[in-house]
């Protein structure tokens, strides 16, 4: 038996291809299963493509379907824990927590891992900035930082104190896709 051949009940044999006489096949394909991260989505908040890149990578954004009020808190962030910095790609941020008395770093490259929070650009400057990455009891959480309109990008920045703990003096944000950088200073604190 050939792993290159196809069953024909109506034979009773295994063939190549299709069979001449009874015909090809009827192919029944599995449906298409979000990720984890895209299925833990509010369901007040959808995700944008912005941009394909090279290779069909799409270039996600997390956008508010509905006014989000100041001070909404968003998380825990989901990923798994590394002691060496992830894989820089596309500019996402970069965390770090505090657990069992030492850092990590939180991975989130893998949507099977990973939550939504995963897709959240960051901000490029503090007038579209709409969240602050902080940490809470060794996990990473988003706050609205102003009211979030309908139709608005969600983009986060650290806050100063969570800048502080990651010893990160400022970080930087190319916009070419394979490229990571430390990010350009945060403007407007």
């Amino acid at each position: 038996m050939s792993t290159e051949s196809l069953w024909c009940e109506d034979c009773g044999k295994s063939l190549q291809g299709e069979c001449e006489l009874h015909g090809p096949l009827i192919r029944v394909k599995d449906r298409i299963i979000p990720s984890r991260a895209r299925l833990t989505l509010p369901h007040y908040l959808t995700l944008r493509i912005l941009e394909i890149r090279a290779g069909n990578n799409q270039v996600l954004g997390v956008f508010a379907k509905k006014a989000i009020q100041k001070r909404t808190l968003f998380g825990p962030y989901v990923g798994s824990l590394s002691t060496e910095p992830a894989q820089c790609t596309d500019g996402k941020p970069i965390f770090q927590v505090m657990k069992y008395g030492k850092k990590y770093f939180v991975n989130t490259a893998n949507e099977e891992i990973g939550n939504w929070m995963m897709f959240v650009r960051p901000a490029r400057n503090k007038q579209e900035q709409t969240l602050v990455a902080h940490q809470y009891q060794g996990e990473v959480f988003f706050t609205s930082v102003k009211p979030i309109d309908p139709h608005t990008e969600l983009k986060v920045w650290y806050a100063a104190d969570y800048l502080k703990f990651m010893e990160i003096s400022s970080v930087a944000i190319k916009e070419e896709a394979d490229v990571c950088v430390s990010p350009p200073p945060f403007t407007g604190f």
